[in-house]
């Protein structure tokens, strides 16, 4: 199994996170920096709030009045809005 992990991280360089970025769960400023650091989507924080009400964006808990994206979410969100690989237009 580890070798595995080995094999499918071999091609892939590592991203060093700021430390405010590698908490389990991210303020709404925080995901929408982790997003365009990780995954190279630039979303405003308005965005992000505007999605939280209308749906459609990542989810996340509620603590008190504060949403908390967790990461693993934000990464299946941003995999999701990114789509599948193309080779062409006509693929489209």
């Amino acid at each position: 199994m580890k070798e595995q992990t080995q094999l499918a991280t071999a091609g892939t360089a590592e991203i060093p996170l700021p430390a405010a970025l590698r908490k389990p769960r991210l303020r709404r400023w925080e995901a929408a920096e982790y997003l365009e650091t990780v995954h190279g989507i630039t979303i405003a924080v308005a965005t992000l709030a505007k999605l939280a009400s209308v749906g459609g964006g990542p989810a996340y808990h509620k603590s008190n009045r504060t949403p908390l994206y967790p990461r693993d979410e934000l990464d299946r969100w941003a995999a999701e809005r990114l789509g599948n690989l193309i080779n062409s237009a006509s693929e489209q």
